[in-house]
């Protein structure tokens, strides 16, 4: 809804690992150290270019989602206003997506900081 902010900063989460994913009605949430992510959007995992998961509101996630516990990441990249891609050290890549102009699609919560990154 209010697309990804061209100065967030979220270079912190490289080096860091998966350790918790929480799933809710029509959210899923999961933690890279201090950031922690709460997405309401389809969030949908790639590895060697191929779509292996998708999560969607409403839903429990795919057996895949397993596979980004616990590992770290190594980048992290906003390619657009619209999306945010967190590659994986196992070649997984997370691609999260502001893909609605009517409601918010992820919160973005950092320790130590007062108010989260709104997407």
């Amino acid at each position: 809804m209010y697309r990804i902010p061209k100065d967030i900063d979220l270079s912190g989460i490289v080096g860091e690992f998966t350790t918790q994913v929480l799933i809710g009605q029509f959210d899923i949430q999961f933690r890279f150290g201090k950031y922690h992510f709460a997405v309401q959007s389809d969030i949908r995992l790639i590895q060697h270019g191929k779509v292996i998961g998708v999560w969607q509101s409403g839903a429990w996630p795919p057996p895949q989602f397993f596979e980004i516990m616990n590992v770290a990441v190594v980048t992290c990249q906003i390619p657009d206003e619209r999306k945010i891609v967190i590659h994986l050290e196992n070649g997984i890549e997370i691609h999260l997506s502001d893909d609605s102009d009517q409601f918010e699609c992820m919160q973005i919560y950092v320790d130590g900081e007062k108010d989260p990154w709104i997407i």
